[in-house]
């Protein structure tokens, strides 16, 4: 009984502690009050496991004294009850210490630690938040270049602690991407569990399960040969298998088929090659920037020339002469030349960004995108973080903020959205996407009445050990996080047109936690801010 209560709690803790390991619904924020739950779980695992072995220790005990009565009392009952304590003491203890000894067996230590799980259960992360954590990691393999092997072994850029995934572990990966018909990823998943394997680490998974899905998985990205391999291996080690010996000769058939069609006679062996990243084509999807978005992502492509370079400046700014930024004006840096966009620094004091977080983090909810057909908030998976809406009112912090952007910007804040607060847990993205309405969405923002998102204020909230970049795909720009700072842009030219070119992303956090506040400002109030002209010229 201690045994399967003592495993089953260890499977629940790693179950939670596997869910926390990538993040999709989770942000980092939350994440870490999770750690301490977990933390206080494995203490109030430790306090049953010492119940438990308090009690059996005092049952060891009374089996070893009852061990030498019997042992004395059956040599000869009868000159044993000769004697008037010994028939006492033996009508005591099946009376009275036998039922004592009955209520301490039955007693359950791991009813403190059942109740202490209930109440922290609700707070868990569901299948769906592990499925997504299984999706972030594979997201960041994609969008980074990493080997299923560099994550295996943890062997991430900017890592402070050492995390590794079991063969166990990599084999639920690859479930996870066959479920959803992601062969490219179960291939790799399934490999990297079988080289484990293989290489002789413990497992719980069988090496027919793992071939099972490895050679369909392989199959479905048109590679015959090995899958015709890679089933006789399934076949070898378990040739009852129900599904192996059929998918042999099917595959076995349509590789002859497809030999005769090529007029050839002779199979070729399959690849004695290990299957790795950029053994097969990674699938086309719904993203025609993709590789050039996450080429970005990892620095690769960014056209930041020397030419370019020389006609970026920094300088100092206070707002067209306004009053609060006389005596102490705003770094103002060039990130790029056209559209131009510009970096403040020292835009968030450290007081002021944990005082928003604060406010923030008991309001994170999954991030919404405006739906550009009826104007309506919802969630979409190409945007993977955790947001807040903010008001002024709300705190002195927040108007402040409103206010510094008002001045730094020249533009009223007093129709601009809500302060937007997102955290992007590890793999938390968003793709490429406009902050304007386009002409083929006309209801976008009509709600609001404010008319179109005319400009963008990031501010940068944290910094981010790896990945995170905001990255503009049209002109290779990439501009990473730096605590404090923030970033503008006008999304709109003078004459009211969208500039298509800031079609911007926020790269996927590789290590690290990324917050950040966006305040989008609207058109209206700004006739006088910023006139209108009927060039698309900024």
């Amino acid at each position: 009984c201690f045994a399967f209560l003592l495993a089953t709690a260890l499977s629940s803790l790693l179950t939670v502690y596997m869910a926390l390991f990538f993040s999709f619904h989770f942000p980092l924020g939350q994440m870490t009050d999770l750690i301490y739950t977990e933390k206080e779980l494995v203490q109030s695992l430790k306090e049953y496991i010492q119940a438990e072995e308090s009690k059996l220790a005092a049952v060891k005990s009374w089996a070893n004294k009852l061990d030498v009565l019997t042992l004395a009392s059956t040599s000869d009952p009868e000159v044993y009850l000769a004697h008037p304590v010994n028939a006492y003491k033996l009508m005591k203890r099946l009376n009275t210490e036998w039922s004592e000894l009955e209520s301490l067996v039955l007693q359950d230590p791991s009813d403190g630690f059942i109740s202490n799980m209930t109440v922290h259960r609700q707070y868990f992360p569901d299948e769906e938040d592990e499925k997504g954590a299984a999706k972030a990691l594979m997201r960041l393999q994609d969008t980074y270049k990493l080997d299923s092997e560099s994550f295996s072994k943890g062997k991430l850029p900017g890592v402070h602690h050492n995390a590794i995934l079991t063969v166990d572990d990599c084999y639920d990966m690859g479930k996870t991407a066959y479920n959803e018909a992601d062969y490219y990823h179960a291939v790799l998943w399934m490999q990297q569990a079988l080289r484990q394997m293989d290489a002789g680490e413990e497992h719980v998974v069988s090496k027919a399960d793992v071939l099972d899905y490895l050679s369909y998985s392989v199959y479905q990205m048109g590679d015959l040969p090995r899958a015709i391999e890679l089933t006789r291996r399934l076949v070898a080690i378990d040739s009852s298998h129900q599904r192996a010996g059929g998918n042999l000769r099917y595959f076995e058939k349509l590789l002859s088929k497809q030999l005769k069609e090529l007029n050839q006679e002779v199979q070729e062996p399959a690849t004695e090659e290990p299957i790795q990243l950029g053994t097969y084509k990674r699938p086309k999807d719904y993203l025609p920037e993709r590789e050039i978005y996450e080429g970005l992502c990892r620095g690769e492509g960014v056209k930041m020339t020397s030419a370019r370079r020389s006609r970026l400046y920094c300088r100092y700014h206070d707002g067209n002469r306004n009053p609060r930024l006389l005596l102490q004006p705003m770094k103002e840096e060039d990130e790029w030349d056209s559209p131009h966009i510009v970096r403040y620094l020292n835009a968030l004091s450290d007081s002021e960004i944990e005082k928003i977080k604060e406010l923030a983090k008991p309001r994170l909810a999954r991030a919404t995108v405006r739906d550009p057909k009826t104007g309506i908030l919802t969630t979409a998976n190409y945007r993977v973080s955790k947001s807040a809406w903010l008001e002024g009112e709300e705190d002195p912090v927040i108007e402040r903020v409103n206010q510094r952007i008002e001045d730094i910007t020249g533009l009223t804040t007093q129709t601009a959205e809500l302060l937007q607060i997102a955290n992007y847990g590890v793999g938390g993205q968003y793709e490429p996407h406009f902050d304007f309405s386009r002409k083929d969405e006309p209801d976008a923002f009509k709600t609001l009445g404010t008319g179109n998102r005319v400009a963008t204020f990031l501010n940068y909230m944290s910094d981010v050990e790896a990945g995170g970049a905001t990255v503009f795909p049209d002109f290779g720009a990439a501009i990473y996080p730096k605590k404090g700072t923030a970033v503008f842009w006008y999304n709109l030219f003078r004459s009211g047109e969208g500039d298509y070119r800031t079609r911007h992303a926020a790269c996927p956090v590789l290590v690290g936690c990324k917050w950040v506040s966006n305040k989008w400002i609207h058109e209206r109030g700004q006739e006088f801010r910023r006139p209108c002209g009927l060039t698309e010229v900024d």
